[in-house]
């Protein structure tokens, strides 16, 4: 999972404009998936109105609206709605008075996991000011001035490091990779890259910048759930990733342009030109220094206050402010920016919110409790290494959705049992980065790596398969390295 998870999927894409006529009725199969969503929905929904009645906390039945929100969203229901159907559920088994409701929901505006979907909608923010003041161009054309243009291996480089900064800076991958293809496209067309291997490089290169990025709200998430900061972060979990996709990046993306040369895969020859949109003026060299230096400052101080999660909520409007203003907006229009950039997401903010209502309710029936008294014993007896593996691979397979929700999830869950048996923070943070970014490279395809492909007008879905699994399974191996020197 990755930054597209941040928004709530299922939702239908805009039909372009000029469109005639409604819009084509779903076929059979969809139909069907459709209706078993439904009634798999009202199913839990009836069974947790006839335990209502008959259940006290701790009660085991507490497991049945996150089952329940896990089978919805597997079965494709709309990240969102399987959120409010799971709430439903809860509230169905505790039957709390109206008031105790809404006491409830106004407690979950002040929790920790409404903070990250805050957290979200301001990156949104900034990545409208990046995006309107021209930073996000003048970074990636700074990078690939730097690495130079004349030879493959070279832009490959570039490339990738240009996807990685501006990921890394806006803390989402599609917006940011939709704002450095038309830049980077002529770039490697002129130099004969295939389509497919385009993708390659921009889908690992924006990958590695989406792990390491300081305020994305997953990475929040891993940092509050383990409770260390983006050094400890950067140190144990992302640092690794990222480095290890760039080089394994170097290998991959030659070894798919032999794979995909000769095939018919090339760009098409209009769009060699160069592209004269966006070209960095004085306006927009100045308005990057000055996100550049209030984005370290901010990591600087991040790091060496050990400032807590909260910090992002302070760090990224600073950040964008001081970029638009950097770049010629008034103050009027420097917030503006933000606010459309922000109102974007305002979905995920009450997503977020509303799976802080889920948690609590959840908790109020205890049914983690009870799983730890029957088997906490069990788990309990669980070499580290094997736990931090069991519980990584279970976050891999496990629910769609927010990566962001997933982290805190798997930290609800089974965080205080991972301390019990011996997981340092160090380790924690492997397991949550592994078992909420695991899915964007594989085993199936995803959103992501779609979007990536898109963005390179590639449509091989196999070759982002096979790149999704050669970056994958280095990073299982090199992990489980890791967490058997912490662990053991």
């Amino acid at each position: 999972m990755s930054d597209v998870d941040l928004v709530p999927a299922g939702r239908p894409p805009t039909a372009p404009a000029g469109t005639p006529g409604p819009a084509p009725a779903p076929s059979g199969r969809t139909a069907v998936r459709r209706r078993a969503v439904a009634v798999c929905a009202a199913a839990g929904l009836v069974l947790s109105a006839v335990l209502g009645p008959f259940v006290d906390a701790p009660t085991l039945w507490g497991l049945v609206p996150i089952v329940l929100y896990a089978v919805l969203a597997l079965l494709g229901m709309d990240i969102m709605v399987a959120t409010v159907v799971a709430i439903v559920s809860a509230l169905l088994i505790v039957h709390p008075s109206p008031s105790a409701t809404a006491d409830m929901l106004g407690a979950s505006l002040a929790d920790q996991v409404t903070m990250i979907g805050l957290i979200i909608m301001l990156g949104a923010g900034v990545g409208e000011v990046l995006r309107a003041t021209g930073v996000a161009a003048t970074i990636v054309r700074g990078v690939m001035r730097v690495v130079g243009e004349r030879n493959r291996t070279a832009v490959t480089l570039g490339v990738m490091l240009s996807c990685l900064l501006l990921v890394a800076s806006l803390g989402t991958l599609a917006g940011a990779l939709a704002i450095a293809a038309p830049l980077l496209l002529p770039i490697v067309a002129r130099l004969g890259f295939t389509r497919s291997a385009t993708a390659a490089m921009m889908f690992i290169g924006g990958c590695a910048g989406l792990a390491l990025a300081p305020f994305a709200g997953s990475n929040v998430a891993i940092m509050d759930a383990a409770d260390v900061g983006y050094l400890t972060y950067l140190i144990h979990g992302a640092g690794p990733l990222a480095v290890l996709s760039v080089v394994a990046g170097l290998l991959i993306v030659p070894w798919m342009q032999r794979r995909t040369e000769g095939t018919g895969d090339l760009h098409d020859e209009e769009i060699t030109g160069d592209s004269e949109d966006a070209v960095p003026d004085g306006r927009s060299r100045r308005a990057t220094a000055v996100f550049a230096l209030v984005l370290v400052a901010s990591v600087v101080y991040a790091v060496m206050a050990e400032a807590g999660t909260a910090f992002p909520l302070l760090a990224l409007p600073v950040m964008g402010v001081a970029a638009a203003l950097a770049g010629g907006m008034t103050p009027t229009e420097a917030a503006r920016t933000v606010y459309r950039g922000a109102a974007r997401l305002v979905d995920v903010f009450l997503l977020f919110w509303l799976l802080a209502a889920l948690f609590k309710v959840v908790d109020d029936l205890a049914p983690f409790q009870v799983v730890l008294d029957t088997w906490g014993d069990d788990l309990g007896g669980m070499p580290p290494f094997l736990f931090a593996l069991v519980i990584g691979l279970l976050g891999w397979v496990g629910v769609p959705g927010a990566t962001a929700a997933q982290v805190v999830l798997l930290d609800q869950v089974f965080g205080g049992l991972a301390a019990d048996v011996g997981v340092g923070a160090g380790a924690w943070v492997i397991v949550l980065l592994f078992a909420s970014k695991a899915d964007t490279y594989g085993p199936f395809p995803n959103a992501n790596m779609v979007g990536a492909m898109g963005l390179a007008r590639s449509d091989r879905l196999n070759n982002m398969m096979l790149t999704g699994f050669l970056v994958l399974v280095p990073a299982c191996l090199m992990y489980a390295a890791i967490l058997f020197g912490e662990t053991v």
